[in-house]
């Protein structure tokens, strides 16, 4: 507890939350090897702090530290910004430039929002976390880097794998350790400490005197679900240090500053389940096909019951046989005609000849999933003029899931 403490110290770290503590102690466990590591948390909760704390605590603190917003750089650019370009590689490459992977070498590279990183990218950057090599855009000569890579994300990863926006074998390989930085609503206990220290910093700053909460409006303060987390909460304080009109502040001058929540819709919504790729769509096209065979299923007995009555009219049902619900069915036998008659099925006819049934062989309609699969890629690769990201997506599939489905069931586009 004790290294923890002067980690807070070291670093500006206010709080004491049981979930707070605990990545603090991961952190500082994991810092003295190479391992990569996934920090993961909402917008706001200082995930780069965390990485900060593992380079310094690290064997590397005497190297470069760099930090990297993969949200923030094109997705035409991000390659040659990672990993170097040769001069001439592409428009506007007039000279040879240097990655981050080789200017930071030995050193730490810490990869924020990584859940933005284009697939493209992330299949070089796994070649770097795997082997320690990687090519220049427009080069062949293969370079070895020794980076210690740190990302960070506020989206769920996992999720995104399966909807085909992050490799698997990526996320895997990053998250050798995870690190849950806690959002601020799940440690209340350290918001009005954090709120105090944002105000007598902003005193301090401008020669000032810091503003105070009435307990009412503490209260308040903490039951406010601050999806900003601290970086809201920071910037909350320092409006309050400038607009208050007293020292004092109430509760209904510190609602002048909170901003109105959107009322949440509670009602019950069906829950997706997930089926490999197809997410909603699959679990949709799973109940249609079952309605389909219920259908069949139905159909066929009527049709069975049916002519059998035919064939043998002392089996028709006395009146209230099939009583249910209060509805009555009465069968009687039929007049025999005196020529053939036809009576037509939506999938077949049955002749009836001098009272004889002759059954013709039935073609039924196939159920296959897989032919119906097949039917419902060619036409969402028809609606889209053969264009396989957007099928895809209307499919509600992966661009590399559908590639796989054309191949299984040989479609030609």
């Amino acid at each position: 507890m004790d290294n923890i403490q002067s980690i807070k110290n070291r670093f500006g770290i206010i709080g004491n939350s049981q979930g707070l503590n605990y990545a603090l102690q991961v952190a500082a466990q994991v810092a003295n090897t190479d391992l990569t590591v996934l920090i993961s948390g909402e917008s706001g909760v200082g995930k780069e702090v965390f990485s900060q704390i593992i380079h310094a605590l690290s064997a590397r603190k005497h190297n470069p530290f760099i930090a990297v917003n993969c949200g923030a750089i094109p997705e035409g650019t991000i390659d040659s910004e990672l990993f170097g370009h040769e001069k001439g590689s592409f428009t506007g490459a007039v000279d040879n430039r240097k990655g981050y992977f080789e200017t930071v070498n030995g050193g730490t590279i810490f990869l924020d929002e990584i859940g933005e990183m284009p697939l493209g990218t992330q299949a070089r950057l796994l070649r770097v976390l795997e082997t320690g090599e990687y090519i220049r855009v427009g080069s062949s000569k293969v370079q070895k880097t020794d980076v210690r890579v740190i990302a960070a994300t506020n989206r769920d990863l996992l999720e995104s794998t399966q909807q085909g926006k992050f490799r698997e074998d990526l996320y895997y390989r990053l998250n050798t350790v995870p690190i849950r930085v806690p959002s601020l609503r799940d440690r209340k206990e350290d918001i009005p400490m954090l709120f105090r220290k944002f105000c007598v910093d902003f005193a301090e700053r401008y020669k000032t005197t810091s503003i105070q909460l009435d307990d009412e409006a503490r209260d308040l303060l903490v039951a406010y679900p601050w999806p900003g987390n601290v970086r809201e909460l920071k910037n909350i304080a320092e409006q309050i240090s400038v607009l208050a009109a007293d020292k004092l502040v109430t509760a209904t001058e510190l609602r002048r500053f909170l901003p109105e929540q959107p009322t949440v819709n509670r009602l019950p919504v069906l829950a997706p389940q997930q089926h490999g790729n197809g997410g909603d769509f699959a679990s949709e096209r799973d109940i249609l096909y079952k309605l389909f065979f219920d259908m069949k299923k139905d159909v066929t007995e009527l049709k069975k019951m049916f002519f059998d009555i035919l064939q043998n009219p002392s089996m028709a049902p006395h009146a209230g046989a099939f009583a249910d619900g209060g509805l009555v069915h009465n069968f009687a036998p039929p007049e025999t005609p005196a020529t053939p008659s036809i009576i037509a099925a939506p999938s077949q006819p049955y002749i009836i000849q001098d009272g004889k049934i002759d059954h013709h062989e039935e073609v039924e309609e196939t159920l296959s999933i897989a032919d119906k699969e097949k039917e419902l890629i060619e036409k969402a690769l028809k609606k889209h003029k053969g264009k396989r990201k957007d099928a895809a997506l209307d499919l509600g599939i992966s661009e590399r899931t559908l590639y796989r489905k054309l191949k299984e069931y040989n479609i030609n586009e």
